[in-house]
């Protein structure tokens, strides 16, 4: 069965290998061509036109575009590109022609890295030996040896009565039987699983939720995880001359013929605030810098600060305080304007997920260390850590920098727990004493790679698995020392003929009913 579940975790980790188109366009001797990704050699020029797959890892050398890196970095928003920066496989390219040069072949992407290091960190999960098959490794055969030296011994050394003896020798067999000893672990996991699963935890194992009651911190992946993952209009700051009407209508005329999510998000603030946004007509994209369109007889622009302070030649003005300190909190800045002058700006962020911060609260409570590791930038992540009360955060991670830092946190903390939903986190999910994913929002290889899936992407769910672990370990501490102590107690009533046959059995099956008994209580535990 272990090796089944391994064939299928691999099966669909390779699956990931999808996202990566096999052929790629390249130019060879001043021609275009197909050809197969795993023929390209490094340094050679990939064309990646708009709306395909990047079949590559490399850098920009030509054009300029944005390019949805989610299922690498985790980013909720397109990371604009332009000559010199770096692209990878399986991440797509938005609006812009690029031309690409290739950095790494086929088998060293990063995709192709995160896919190989998920494989690795499963083989290095040998399960943990449990202390009951470590101890009837010597305690089975030592018992079977001791009833037979009681039953043979007495007779033929001391001529005592063989009948007895022998009679005393099953009773120590009966006794010494493990029954409550066998019985306790399994019957406190099946409990806690069953409750668990009631609960909406997908707990894939005893090994896993023993592991999940060691844990000592819990690093959180941001997007989709502690945020939602959708850009919010947060703030609207108009120019001294102008309205936050004025500002959200003309960007939201703009935006109209746009498919960027930061465009999605001023037309859903516009019908918030029951605006209507004017006619457009002459839409086009800026790449990596923002759009234009003709509005009202004039043409208005809307992208980042930087574009309207180098290619429109435009002054921030009054403005650029409030953009400074709204930057500082990780807010993407779009200003608003036209050639003559700025109208305002608006700022759009991810919002935090309903129950992250009631669940980031709990953990704080029962003692456990809380990071935050993600590959946005550092000053979202700054602001989020702030809002969270976290105990300390990454940012601007890849894949393999995320299981670096897992396996800092394990040394300096002891078992660590990581929370995700993406194939950027699979990795670290995997590399991680317990991997815990986003049930819904996950990614098939996230919820493949984990041992825990919170199923309806419920945060505030995690404190209860961690405090059901909790209670599971105790139950079966207390378990398997009840069952040593009775069998220790009747083992020794066996040799003065104290403890009969009969009576053997029934403490036997109390000890074993006993455990049972105290192993469903994890059934009532809210």
């Amino acid at each position: 069965l272990e090796a089944f579940t391994m064939d299928k975790t691999r099966k669909s980790i390779r699956e990931l290998m999808e996202l990566a188109p096999a052929e790629a366009l390249v130019k060879r001797n001043g021609l275009e061509m197909l050809v197969p990704v795993d023929e390209l050699a490094i340094g050679e020029q990939v064309i990646i036109k708009p709306g395909t797959r990047i079949p590559i890892d490399g850098r920009v050398v030509e054009g300029r575009s944005s390019v949805n890196q989610a299922p690498i970095t985790g980013e909720s928003i397109p990371a604009p590109k332009e000559p010199g920066d770096e692209v990878f496989a399986g991440t797509v390219n938005e609006k812009g022609l690029l031309v690409v040069e290739v950095t790494r072949l086929a088998a060293d992407t990063t995709l192709a890295r995160v896919i190989k290091m998920v494989e690795e960190a499963q083989a290095e999960k040998a399960p943990a030996e449990r202390f009951v098959d470590v101890f009837a490794k010597y305690y089975t055969p030592a018992v079977i040896a001791l009833a037979a030296l009681i039953a043979i011994v007495p007779p033929l050394v001391f001529g005592a009565d063989g009948t007895m003896w022998f009679y005393r020798a099953i009773t120590l067999l009966v006794v010494a039987c493990p029954c409550a000893l066998v019985i306790s672990t399994p019957v406190a996991i099946v409990a806690a699983i069953g409750n668990a699963a009631k609960q909406g935890v997908l707990i894939k194992g005893g090994a896993h939720l023993e592991q999940a009651g060691k844990i000592k911190a819990i690093a959180f992946d941001k997007t989709g995880t502690l945020t939602r993952g959708q850009p919010v209009v947060s703030d609207v700051i108009p120019a001294p001359a102008y309205s936050i009407e004025d500002v959200l209508t003309k960007a939201a005329a703009v935006e109209t013929g746009s498919e960027h999510p930061l465009g999605g998000a001023i037309i859903n603030e516009l019908n918030r605030r029951g605006l209507t946004a004017p006619g457009a007509k002459d839409f086009a994209a800026l790449t990596g810098r923002g759009a234009k369109a003709l509005v009202d007889h004039e043409t208005f622009y809307v992208g980042n600060p930087d574009f309207f302070v180098r290619d429109l030649g435009l002054a921030l003005g009054n403005l650029k305080e409030q953009v400074r300190r709204l930057e500082e909190q990780g807010k993407t800045i779009i200003m608003v304007g036209s050639e003559k002058e700025i109208l305002g700006a608006i700022a759009c962020g991810d919002t935090l997920s309903e129950t992250g911060l009631e669940a980031v609260a709990a953990l704080k409570k029962q003692g456990i260390k809380r990071v935050m590791l993600t590959g946005d930038n550092a000053g979202t992540a700054k602001f989020l850590a702030r809002e969270l009360e976290l105990d300390s955060f990454r940012a601007g991670l890849l894949p393999e920098e995320k299981v670096s830092a897992i396996k800092e946190l394990a040394k300096e903390y002891g078992p660590v727990a990581m929370v995700g939903d993406g194939i950027n986190d699979a990795p670290a999910l995997a590399a991680a004493n317990v991997g815990i994913a986003m049930g819904g929002a996950g990614t098939d290889t996230a919820l493949e790679t984990a041992d825990i899936a919170l199923m309806a992407d419920d945060l505030s769910k995690l404190p209860f698995t961690i405090r059901l672990s909790h209670k599971a370990l105790s139950i079966i501490r207390q378990n398997i020392a009840f069952s040593l102590i009775v069998k220790l107690a009747a083992v020794t009533m066996v040799f003065p003929g104290i403890l009969n046959l009969w009576i053997a059995i029934v403490a036997d099956t109390g000890a074993a009913l006993i455990v049972i008994a105290n192993g469903m209580r994890l059934l009532k535990v809210k």
